[in-house]
């Protein structure tokens, strides 16, 4: 009977540390709580406390470390592709707004020179290639002995190409309008012509009002045009 009851008792001690050691492990308190135990028990939870080499040398888990794959490769190229296509198009686009900008400066510079010649002369420059030069057609070469003439009679640069010479009171009728990116060609030389953004000749045709019933020409006055570098007449810069 008495053996009985000593191992009740027994039994009731183990669950009871079992109960005091989850409760301590927490706050690492075994050492100061194993002497609260029985003799016979103070042994068997010496090390109860004592966390384990494995979890005590275990490694957390890093971060894992992923490879790009031939996909997604190629995709981030297609990107790239795209966006820089997008940038090529919109900076090529702005070149030529730029462009059709400083052309339409420039003819309306050009036409305010020939007024001023006209207020001193009578007239407009006019001579065989300004009367016999036809706006319809897309040859920028046939433009320049007519524009060669036109930059001679405005300047009074005698030195240009043209079969006429200067009048006798020849001024600069452009002042400061006239920037050395108007002269063809690059250097100007003894051919200098007017040129367009665009590299090509400025167009100057007086054939309308040469021949006020024919067909060639839009403009009683004078006819002045940019090709824009485009063979389509309705994208042409022009005073008609």
């Amino acid at each position: 009977m008495i053996e009985q009851v000593k191992d009740a008792a027994s039994n009731v001690w183990v669950a009871h540390a079992s109960r005091v050691l989850v409760s301590v492990s927490h706050r690492n308190d075994l050492p100061n709580a194993a002497p609260s135990l029985p003799p016979r028990l103070r042994k068997k939870f010496a090390t109860a406390g004592t966390p384990s080499p494995a979890r005590e040398t275990r490694a957390l888990p890093g971060p894992t470390l992923h490879a790009f794959t031939i996909v997604e490769l190629l995709i981030v190229i297609a990107i790239i592709v795209a966006l820089a296509g997008l940038i090529l198009a919109t900076s090529g686009y702005v070149q030529k707004k730029g462009k059709r900008s400083r052309t339409e400066a420039e003819i309306a510079a050009i036409s305010a020179a020939l007024e001023n010649y006209r207020a001193d002369n009578g007239i407009y420059p006019s001579n065989d290639e300004t009367k016999t030069l036809d706006p319809a057609t897309t040859n920028t070469n046939a433009y320049q002995a007519a524009s060669s003439y036109l930059y001679s009679q405005l300047t009074g640069d005698d030195d240009a190409d043209s079969t006429t010479a200067p009048p006798a009171n020849a001024r600069n009728y452009f002042g400061s309008a006239l920037k050395p990116s108007m002269l063809g060609p690059s250097p100007p030389g003894p051919k200098t012509f007017l040129k367009d953004p665009f590299g090509n000749s400025y167009g100057y045709s007086t054939a309308k009002a040469e021949n006020p019933g024919g067909t060639i020409g839009h403009n009683s006055t004078f006819d002045l045009w940019s090709t824009a570098n485009s063979p389509n007449q309705s994208e042409w810069i022009k005073n008609w």
